[in-house]
């Protein structure tokens, strides 16, 4: 097949509601994407919505598991099949529009110079809408534990809006993660951080999601926790960080 350079992932369950405007908007962007849904054979019959889109557009791919997997079983599937279809630049997203595809070209740009693109809430211009103060204090809590357990350069460590360069997942083998859930998120971070990749940070406003239901729960928080011990005491020595130039009020970028 020949394809355009980029392709966005967006794992799904439940999710028929906003899956479809979400391809449509997707697909509008200036910037040519494919779209990429793996979807963990969800009972609203989100799957057989995509299907009928499928048909319609092959700018449009799905991936059916047979059950709800989790989240970073998803990431790595469709990693996996970007990556054999040779996409350039991979783009992970949600499905419930707290990402905004407005803010994907940004993205795209900084992966012209950098090999990681993170939309991120806590840089100059980022924040969040619809949260209380109490999921306020615990994204910042936990986002502030991971950055000083682990080392983590970034400011937004569990942001899932992120462009990949597609040398970033094939040296980051994504099979090698062993955290599932928003953790796969922190545990890829801290790989590529390792790995010596450069990683840089744009402005976006993450909007609670309005239909449907959300999907993080208590226990995603101690998973979370669990993996930041676990990274903790199995990493090495890292090399010192060197902050790359800052290029404008709302860019912070890392050059390891």
């Amino acid at each position: 097949m020949t394809s355009p350079a980029t392709i966005v992932i967006i794992p799904t369950y439940n999710e028929a509601e906003n899956v479809s405007p979400l391809i449509e908007r997707l697909l509008g962007l200036e910037e040519k994407v494919d779209v990429l849904i793996v979807d963990d054979n969800s009972p609203d019959g989100t799957g057989q919505v995509v299907d009928a889109i499928v048909a319609e557009n092959p700018r449009v791919q799905v991936i059916h598991r047979e059950a709800k997997l989790g989240l970073g079983t998803a990431y790595t599937a469709g990693f996996v099949h970007a990556l054999g279809q040779g996409y350039d630049r991979i783009i992970t997203m949600d499905a419930d529009f707290s990402h905004n595809p407005r803010y994907i070209p940004a993205l795209l740009r900084l992966t012209d110079e950098y090999d990681l693109a993170i939309g991120s809430r806590y840089v100059p211009g980022g924040g969040v809408r619809l949260w209380g103060a109490h999921r306020r204090l615990l994204s910042r809590g936990a986002n502030l534990f991971a950055r000083s357990m682990l080392g983590l350069h970034a400011h937004d460590c569990t942001a899932g809006f992120r462009c990949y360069r597609a040398s970033v997942l094939e040296a980051v083998d994504p099979h090698s993660i062993q955290a599932d859930g928003y953790s796969y998120l922190l545990e890829m971070l801290w790989r590529v951080q390792k790995a010596g990749f450069s990683i840089a940070e744009t402005p976006i406003v993450f909007t609670d999601r309005r239909r449907g239901a959300s999907k993080i729960s208590q226990k995603e928080i101690f998973h979370a926790a669990g993996t930041v011990f676990r990274l903790t005491f199995s990493r090495s020595v890292a090399p010192p960080v060197r902050l790359a130039p800052r290029q404008s009020d709302h860019l912070q970028s890392y050059d390891q």
